[in-house]
């Protein structure tokens, strides 16, 4: 009877790991999880994209996607500020970063658009997919198409949250 009951424990334990997919450890040394964004990276500064630093990559992994998205934003959905795929998995997404399949951010245009909030504090979450393969999406994709596109493709998922207040 112990032995059943280990082994069932044992069943249940490693396929409850096998169920979740493992976390992606996201971080910027331009500001901490839940911290300040600096001007520089808004509309009140350079507009420029933070630099990203993505840790404990699997393996399997063939790309990384990433969104930012403001949930905060006065509009139905919250406002998009950058829509990204097929980057490298190195590890490392540099300031200003221009590679990979950059898609439509909420304002319809290509690429990063930098945090500008109507009034109050934001939330920016930059949720970045570790994924098995490398998309072929349109240049067009935006934030909905591309989770419809990570979805069945994601090896692990991170997030780090920035907030901004305009001065």
């Amino acid at each position: 009877m112990k032995i059943f009951v280990l082994s069932v424990s044992f069943l249940a334990a490693s396929f409850g790991t096998f169920a979740k997919n493992p976390s992606l450890k996201v971080t910027s040394a331009a500001f901490k999880n839940n911290g300040d964004i600096p001007a520089k990276y808004t509309c009140q500064g350079d507009d420029l994209s933070p630099g990203l630093q993505v840790r404990n990559v699997p393996k399997g992994a063939k790309s990384l996607a990433l969104i930012c998205h403001d949930p905060d934003a006065p509009m139905k959905g919250g406002f998009t500020h950058w829509v990204i795929w097929n980057v490298p998995t190195g590890g490392n997404i540099d300031e200003n970063f221009s590679g990979g399949e950059q898609g439509m951010n909420s304002a319809n245009q290509k690429g990063y658009k930098g945090m500008c909030p109507p009034s109050g504090t934001h939330h920016y979450h930059f949720m970045v997919y570790a994924i098995d393969t490398k998309l072929t999406l349109d240049p067009k994709t935006d934030k909905d198409a591309l989770e419809a596109a990570v979805k069945s493709h994601t090896l692990a998922k991170g997030e780090l949250v920035g907030t901004y207040t305009k001065k």
